[in-house]
C-alpha cells in the first residue's frame, strides 16, 4: 500500500520535476490510499489554479483509489503525531492515514523528510 500526499499529486498533475518519481505510485489505484483531506487540498488547488471542471476530474481520479475518510482513530493518532513530530494538522492527518493503513508515504514535503515509513524526494 502507498499514499502520495498532495504535493506529489500536484507534481504529477503539472508534470513537475518529480512527476516521474510519483507516477508509478499514482498509477496503481488498487494500492493507493487517498485521505479525504488530500481530496480537499487537490480540489481547492485545482479550483485556484485551473477551474471547477478540472477540480472535479482530479477528484474523480482519487475516487478510483482507496479513499480514507477522517475518522476518530485517524484524528487522535494525528493529534499524537502532530505533538510528537511538530507537524501541522493537515500533515499529521496525512501521516496518520498512511501509518494506520500500513502504507508508505511518498512526498517531497520536507516536513516528512525524517519520519519513518516515508519516501522523501527533495525538490531541486
Amino acid at each position: 500500500m502507498h499514499l502520495v500526499d498532495t504535493c506529489g499529486w500536484i507534481e504529477w498533475l503539472t508534470d513537475g520535476a518529480l512527476a516521474e518519481k510519483f507516477g508509478p505510485y499514482l498509477s496503481d489505484s488498487s494500492r493507493l490510499i487517498v485521505p479525504t483531506l488530500v481530496q480537499f487540498e487537490l480540489y481547492k488547488w485545482c479550483l485556484r489554479e485551473r477551474n471547477e471542471a478540472v477540480a472535479l476530474e482530479v477528484v474523480g481520479l482519487t475516487e478510483a483509489c482507496i479513499v480514507k475518510p477522517l475518522d476518530t482513530r485517524i484524528a487522535l493518532t494525528a493529534a499524537d503525531l502532530a505533538s510528537r513530530h511538530k507537524l501541522a494538522m493537515a500533515d499529521a492527518v496525512v501521516y496518520a492515514s498512511s501509518l494506520l493503513s500500513g502504507a508508505r508515504l511518498f512526498t517531497s514535503d520536507s516536513h516528512f523528510s525524517e519520519l519513518p515509513e516515508v519516501c522523501f524526494w527533495q525538490k531541486n
